[in-house]
């Protein structure tokens, strides 16, 4: 097998679309071995920030010399981002070894219950990272938790970043049902740490973790701006990253009996943590800058308009925009146009892209007589637009990991975005 024949087997996978469920995962597991009993992992759920404050915490742990797996999902550019060790990529030649021991294990499955991408990639994780001894693995959920592959490990701290509408095909209609399928990843006796504020979304974790027997932690918003963070600057800017960060913090902070970590580390990996497409600014010639950031649903449309308040109070970008059909775009779209100059509409490489023509109203609608402009492509909107100051790419990390490619601010190889597909039958 070679590496493209390994990413083919994976995108071969796609076929089985997503099935929410810990059935497959656990059979696999058990064929390779159940890896996942050899590691010590902090389980991160939640809609948005989940990334960013696995990010916080692995930076953290590294710098307190732990050798540190981080496990997320989806990835901007390349497949390899996905599984990393102490923010190195899985190697070319790993990924190629991995994908065919587990695809041999695929034959003890009948072809009606194959493992779907997803379960694969979850069993290929834990086997490289416990081969690499890994003394500490960040472990973030794909979709949900209850069902979600990543669910059948026993963590040291189940980890819930906040609650918002988002994928409620598969997670339901209210933040009582969202938070319901999150606090799924408790686990008894395992500390639980939340910065959801959502009344109805906390209620639920509360429940989950009382009927669980386990500490609840609650960071409020307040505590992004106590000691240490409140005086520090750090790499990934806005107001909600400081909130990641201090989640993150009081994970660190609650697990200092079975890891132990100095101030001296802790302030270390605040202040070199990195996590791409997240209010990422990328400088050109002349003076002018593009802001790349992932927002995908309402709450994390707003998340970044704030930031734009605070960052950028006289400055109205050309607004690159591209949503998947299937999130609430039409929110989108009325946050983000007030603080456009000018928009431009493009698809995002995914077959559940909505169309620029299906965006142009909604923008027309949040900000009456903005030029509003089509594009068939990222690529040629960047090109129409090359001469603008200040440019905004956003509403898709699969548009940001498009972005990153064309724009040279990738170092992560060949573009894999394609794999971030999925689909299933809502359940």
């Amino acid at each position: 097998m070679t590496y493209d024949e390994a990413i083919q087997f994976l995108y071969d996978l796609q076929l089985f679309g997503t099935k929410l469920g810990l059935e497959n995962t656990r059979r696999l597991a058990a064929l390779a071995g159940n890896p996942h009993e050899r590691l010590r992992f902090i389980h991160v759920a939640g809609t948005n920030g989940k990334g960013s404050t696995c990010a916080f915490l692995e930076s953290i742990y590294r710098a307190a010399g732990l050798r540190v797996g981080l496990f997320t999902s989806p990835h901007l550019v390349s497949f390899r981002e996905r599984l990393q060790v102490n923010r190195a990529p899985i190697s070319e030649a790993e990924v190629v070894r991995q994908a065919s021991e587990v695809r041999a294990l695929l034959a003890g499955f009948p072809p009606e219950h194959s493992p779907t991408f997803f379960e694969v990639v979850t069993v290929m994780a834990l086997r490289h990272f416990t081969e690499q001894r890994c003394d500490l693995v960040i472990w973030e959920t794909g979709m949900g938790g209850r069902l979600d592959a990543t669910n059948i490990v026993t963590p040291l701290a189940s980890v819930i970043t906040n609650i918002a509408f988002d994928h409620q095909q598969w997670l339901g209609d209210t933040l009582a049902k969202i938070a319901a399928e999150k606090a799924g990843i408790v686990k008894p006796g395992v500390p639980v740490l939340t910065a959801t504020e959502a009344p109805e979304a906390l209620a639920v974790i509360r429940a989950a973790a009382s009927m669980a027997g386990s500490a609840l932690t609650e960071v409020a918003r307040e505590a992004a701006h106590l000691p240490p963070l409140d005086g520090l600057e750090l790499p990934l800017p806005g107001e909600h990253q400081r909130l990641n960060a201090a989640l993150a913090l009081a994970v660190v902070r609650a697990l200092q009996p079975q890891i132990a970590v100095g101030e001296d580390a802790i302030l270390a990996g605040l202040r070199s943590v990195r996590w791409a497409g997240r209010l990422q600014l990328l400088r050109r010639p002349g003076g002018r800058m593009d802001l790349l950031d992932g927002a995908h649903n309402g709450a994390g449309t707003e998340a970044l308009a704030a930031a734009l308040d605070r960052y950028f109070p006289n400055r109205q970008p050309a607004l690159i925009l591209g949503v998947l059909r299937d999130k609430d775009w039409h929110a989108m779209c009325h946050i983000l146009a007030p603080r456009a100059q000018s928009i431009i509409l493009v698809p995002v490489h995914s077959n559940r892209s909505a169309t620029p023509e299906e965006l142009f109203g909604a923008c027309a609608e949040g900000h009456p007589g903005v030029r509003v402009t089509v594009c068939h492509s990222l690529a040629e909107a960047l090109r129409v637009t090359e001469a603008e100051p200040f440019r905004l790419i956003t509403g898709s990390l699969y548009l940001v990991g498009e972005a990153l490619e064309l724009l040279g601010g990738s170092t992560n190889g060949t573009g894999e975005r394609g794999l971030n597909e999925w689909g299933a039958a809502a359940r």
